[in-house]
């Protein structure tokens, strides 16, 4: 039964139980496009079907991925098939671990009260908004907020943070935003945002 449940994979070459970045940073893309398009159904026509099947689907992966073995979490096993020719980026297992924990936990409330109680509060929206930012944060930054969490209150130093933000002290001129790309950059949120306000 060991073999099965165990939460890492062991590599050569590195002291703690390790995941592949780059299948996380998959499986959270298709998570996020499933996740936005099942929102804005319900969000159009106040017909929350397909939204209880995504989070039915969520809490179960997201339990696959904590509870028992991440390789066998479907959305993940899709994102190795994505990612599978592509150099493995190894991060540290326990960050990842205390991520998709938040992730479960956010779905088992969603799933009461969407899929069993079927309350209509702004607490789902809240969560779902949530849930979107997580998942776009790492799909499109690599940002892996619930791994940033991990490292301000845990008890020991993380290693192999994605992104290698743990190791990173100082910018490269590369990763430096000039006064002129910020102001372009606020310039081109605003015109999205104003183009979504539109639509909506």
């Amino acid at each position: 039964m060991n073999k099965f449940l165990y939460f890492g994979e062991q590599v050569d070459g590195y002291a703690v139980r390790v995941l592949n970045e780059r299948e996380a940073r998959a499986a959270a893309g298709i998570l996020f496009v499933l996740a936005l398009l099942s929102f804005l159904y319900a969000w159009r026509t106040m017909d929350f079907r397909y939204t209880s099947i995504f989070i039915t689907y969520f809490m179960l992966d997201f339990f696959v991925r904590v509870l028992i073995n991440p390789k066998y979490a479907p959305s993940l096993i899709v994102g190795r098939f994505f990612v599978s020719r592509q150099k493995p980026e190894y991060v540290g297992a326990s960050q990842k671990r205390f991520a998709w924990s938040i992730g479960l936990v956010l779905s088992v409330i969603m799933f009461g009260f969407v899929v069993i109680l079927e309350m209509m509060t702004p607490i789902k929206i809240y969560i779902c908004l949530a849930c979107l930012v997580l998942l776009f944060s790492e799909t499109a930054f690599g940002i892996c907020i619930g791994c940033v969490i991990y490292n301000w209150f845990g008890k020991t130093p993380p290693e192999l943070c994605p992104g290698g933000v743990c190791e990173l002290r100082d910018k490269d001129d590369i990763q430096r935003i000039s006064p002129l790309q910020a102001i372009i950059a606020l310039l081109a949120l605003g015109i999205a945002g104003g183009m979504v306000w539109q639509v909506m």
